[in-house]
């Protein structure tokens, strides 16, 4: 029986990579790395855990809110400083170029053309 939401929508996928268990089908570690490299960002163990982190979001929800998203980032950051943090960290929106590297379309409104990134 199907456990969580991934599983129905791609049945008998299962993640090959063990550190990182609600990774898309089609997602894979090297992928994350070539990604970080187009942005300019060094792949380090915080970026693997928000990887993980909105990886872990979108398990349950296979289109979760930008609020959802931004919650679970400033609870799992909140000892380094939250969202406020990870701004720095990425040089850009944390939820639009996490979801970039962890193989997730990011939510409605977080990305504005017109704006830019507002995540």
């Amino acid at each position: 029986m199907p456990t969580t939401i991934q599983h129905i929508i791609h049945p008998g996928a299962t993640s090959d990579t063990p550190e990182f268990p609600d990774a898309p089908p089609e997602w894979s570690p090297a992928m994350a790395v070539e990604r970080a490299k187009e942005l300019g960002i060094e792949m380090t163990d915080e970026i693997r855990e928000v990887i993980r982190v909105l990886q872990g979001a979108y398990r349950d929800e296979p289109e979760p809110p930008l609020r959802r998203l931004h919650d679970a980032l400033e609870g799992r950051f909140a000892k380094q400083g939250g969202v406020k943090h990870l701004y720095a960290v990425f040089g850009r929106g944390p939820i639009t170029a996490g979801c970039y590297l962890a193989g997730l379309q990011p939510p409605a409104g977080a990305v504005d053309q017109g704006f830019g990134s507002v995540a």
